[in-house]
């Protein structure tokens, strides 16, 4: 675990750094700068192409993963990382072409609620092509363990340019039909950079010989687009369905719930990108030993650093909502649920990553295909009857189930489960710490009460976590960075 521990501090750093700018876009500088009508626009137009994202990339980024290490020459390794390269045109190009004859009929679906939406179509197709090239890019880079910089690429760099976006917005240097193209130019220029980075780490040499294997690759290829556009459906067609059923405001209102919750597992992104290589090389390797430690250890990592976030954000909820727009402080019920949906990701360790670049993905299409009819049923009950809250619940369940067959499958296949007697012990610390903290108020500015409460709820967990010794990596690190300060 040191190299994944090493990178994984490094991008939950970047990682926390990009959301600190994502939480002062998200909570201050949309709603005020911004009518919450655009701010809806823009979180309609990101999630779609995240949506659409996984089609455009045509699974080459998780091929890369799986397959990169069982090539062990360098002409066929540079004839595979070549179709890499030119395998999302595959579906960039058809998917384009049809968009320009089918532009007015696409436009009338996407907007039948909001009519605002028909004029920002190809906004959603370019960001995802350039999501889908920056996903490939990082790929490129993740096969030779560097995952920092693409990190800071991925979760820091457009948060940046949108801030300085609607910073111009504010000064009046940008309008705000530019500013919503600024932010579709700030998505290709990040992709731009992260091939630039990619490109310097392993430069590619372009060799079109045949492949061996070449069918299996396709196929796997083919298959986990569907593979991977599920599990960017789960997260993102709650937003996409409500500007589908209610009016586009109120997705600017899910959207600031849905952040604050998604701040939980900051963590895991980061960790996951180290964990993606390291587990694809245990599976091609037939490592059991190996991967059954980085099973269980990612997991108590995760649920440790993710029960600690999800209790500061569920103790602080009240008085965060108090700083916004009153308008934005609806979706109290909506932070608890997909917080819980969270946090039980974190406790998935790196299930999802062995699933993917196992022989079982195909399963793993199977499950997520019954998941998203259900996720979109669920959805299509809710929100007309509840609106945020109904789309809350719906992710919830649906996470709820999907994360749940996961684990069995993981458990009858590879005979690995994540939990342990350490994982009832810190489900016990969070519930424990939540109803200490959650009704216990200072009579102070909400800022000065926030800050109390964490300190407070930070020196209770952290000394139960240390007692109990829940996880052995996090122990570490407490001890040594504690003892580096008391030495200083």
């Amino acid at each position: 675990m040191g190299i994944v521990t090493s990178q994984s501090f490094k991008n939950t750093v970047t990682t926390y750094m990009g959301f600190g700018i994502g939480a002062l876009n998200t909570l201050f500088l949309y709603t005020y700068f911004l009518t919450d009508i655009y701010y809806g626009l823009v979180s309609f137009i990101l999630s779609t192409a995240n949506i659409v994202m996984p089609l455009m990339a045509f699974g080459a980024h998780n091929t890369i993963i799986k397959f990169y290490s069982s090539f062990k020459t360098k002409n066929s390794l540079n004839s595979f990382l070549t179709l890499m390269l030119f395998l999302p045109l595959v579906m960039i190009i058809p998917v384009g072409l049809i968009g320009c004859f089918t532009y007015e009929a696409i436009g009338e679906l996407l907007s039948q609620k909001n009519g605002i939406v028909k004029g920002y179509v190809w906004y959603i197709f370019i960001s995802a092509v350039a999501m889908a090239y920056f996903e490939v890019f990082f790929a490129w880079s993740k096969t030779q363990l560097q995952t920092v910089f693409g990190n800071f690429m991925k979760e820091v760099f457009h948060r940046v340019g949108v801030m300085l976006l609607l910073f111009a917005v504010y000064f009046k240097w940008l309008d705000v039909e530019q500013f919503v193209l600024g932010v579709v130019w700030v998505y290709i220029i990040r992709t731009l950079v992260m091939k630039l980075y990619a490109f310097a780490i392993k430069f590619p040499v372009l060799k079109f010989n045949r492949i061996e294997g070449i069918r299996g690759i396709l196929k796997y290829s083919a298959l986990i687009i569907i593979a991977g556009s599920i599990a960017t459906i789960i997260l993102d067609i709650d937003s996409f369905m409500l500007g589908m059923y209610i009016p586009i405001q109120e997705v600017a209102y899910y959207g600031v719930a849905i952040y604050i919750a998604t701040v939980i597992v900051v963590p895991s992104r980061a960790m996951q990108q180290i964990l993606q290589p390291l587990t694809a090389q245990y599976l091609n390797d037939k490592n059991k030993v190996a991967l059954n430690d980085l099973y269980v250890r990612s997991s108590q990592t995760l649920f440790v650093i993710g029960g600690f976030i999800f209790i500061i954000i569920l103790i602080n909820i009240n008085a965060l909502y108090l700083l916004i727009p009153k308008e934005f402080s609806g979706g109290l019920l909506v932070v608890f649920l997909v917080g819980i949906a969270k946090l039980y990701d974190c406790l998935m360790g790196c299930n999802n990553v062995v699933l993917f670049n196992s022989d079982y993905y195909r399963m793993v299409l199977l499950f997520g295909v019954v998941l998203t009819i259900l996720t979109i049923f669920l959805n299509m009950l809710f929100i007309p009857k509840y609106g945020i809250n109904g789309s809350a619940f719906a992710t919830f369940l649906a996470i709820l189930v999907y994360n749940s067959i996961k684990i069995y499958f993981v458990k009858i296949k590879f005979n690995m489960m994540p939990f342990n007697l350490n994982t009832a012990k810190v489900l016990g610390v969070i519930v424990f710490s939540v109803l200490v903290f959650y009704f216990w108020e200072f009579p102070f500015h909400p800022i000065i009460n926030i800050a109390l409460k964490s300190l407070l709820a930070t020196i209770v967990y952290v000394t139960i976590v240390i007692k109990l010794n829940v996880s052995e990596d996090i122990s570490g690190i407490i001890k040594k960075y504690l003892n580096q300060i008391y030495n200083f």
